[in-house]
């Protein structure tokens, strides 16, 4: 059975609201949450980007069961390695070993303002994989020295160490990524419903290990009400990530989707109360191998209907995919 997330985003909610909001997640019956980890809003109409990492520290203490993931955290610019490996480790020792470690190559949207530049895409895999091999490294225990072609550690060590450390996801999105994933993750996870990605990452190792998805929804008993504010919030899904990842700021990402309507948003976005729809929105992913999917309720305030009418009509449909 595909088990069904609840993603804590960033972009359209305050520190405090996202606690409470996964706190509910729990109470509704999720089976696990995740978080994105951003700098910056993608539009502006989001309105926030408070610090995932203290909001994970809190949601840890907060809640007592769901799992709780990044998704995803770039460990090439603005953190060091080393110190995603500490985090890492110490919120696995906080949430008494319910936490993974979602890793990405990132965004230039949250990756810009360390002033590092943004390079191309395939120096950003490599610079992934070595940041991945380092994390390994802390995560076995003792002493860590390294000297690569991106980055540098000086007898690192992690004093706090959970026994076992906390599992790493690859987001992936072509073949090289997968690559990485199947090299060095415990699980994959990706965006879109694409069992290709699944394929590539069995054959490099990846073959029975979790996949985790996400898919935005927009619940709402007004639909038209769900269309509008998924459009005004989450048109710039549309783009890809090909494109996703290279603009710097909400004012790019407005600009590339100006041209984008309210219906183009709907027909790739469950919108409304049909609980059928949300299901068959979540079916390929089921069918492309996903053994977990991670739902984005769209608008910051609109969490609290969507996890009541989730508990009552559609985490029952979904459970029977």
């Amino acid at each position: 059975m595909v088990r069904i997330g609840y993603t804590m985003m960033t972009e359209q909610a305050g520190p405090r609201e996202l606690v409470d909001h996964v706190l509910g997640a729990e109470r509704a019956g999720f089976d696990f949450s995740v978080i994105s980890d951003h700098s910056f809003p993608w539009l502006e109409a989001q309105g926030h980007a408070p610090y995932a990492w203290s909001v994970l520290g809190a949601a840890a203490q907060a809640t007592s069961r769901i799992p709780l993931m990044t998704y995803v955290t770039c460990p090439t610019f603005r953190y060091h390695p080393a110190v995603i490996a500490q985090k890492a480790a110490t919120m696995q020792l906080l949430s008494q070993g319910r936490f993974r470690l979602g890793l990405g190559s990132g965004e230039n949207l949250n990756e810009h303002i360390v002033g590092a530049g943004w390079p191309a895409a395939h120096v950003r895999l490599e610079m992934l994989e070595e940041a991945v091999g380092i994390i390994r490294s802390l995560f076995a225990g003792g002493y860590v020295s390294h000297h690569g072609t991106h980055f540098h550690v000086q007898d690192a060590r992690l004093w706090d160490l959970p026994d076992p450390p906390p599992p790493i996801g690859i987001a992936v999105s072509g073949d090289r990524s997968c690559q990485v994933a199947g090299r060095y993750g415990d699980l994959l996870i990706a965006t879109e419903p694409k069992p290709e990605l699944l394929t590539a990452f069995g054959g490099y190792g990846g073959s029975g290990k979790p996949c985790v998805g996400q898919l935005p929804v927009a619940y709402d008993t007004d639909r038209h009400a769900a269309v509008a504010r998924a459009h005004d919030q989450f048109r710039w899904a549309l783009g890809g990530w090909k494109v996703n990842a290279e603009l710097p700021g909400p004012a790019g990402f407005a600009q590339a989707s100006r041209h984008t309507r309210p219906q183009d948003v709907a027909d790739a976005v469950p919108c409304g109360d049909d609980v059928d729809a949300f299901v068959e929105a979540v079916r390929p992913y089921v069918e492309a191998g996903f053994t977990e999917i991670a739902l984005i309720q769209i608008g910051g305030d609109r969490q609290e209907p969507f996890l009541d009418w989730s508990a009552r009509k559609l985490l029952p449909a979904l459970r029977e995919l």
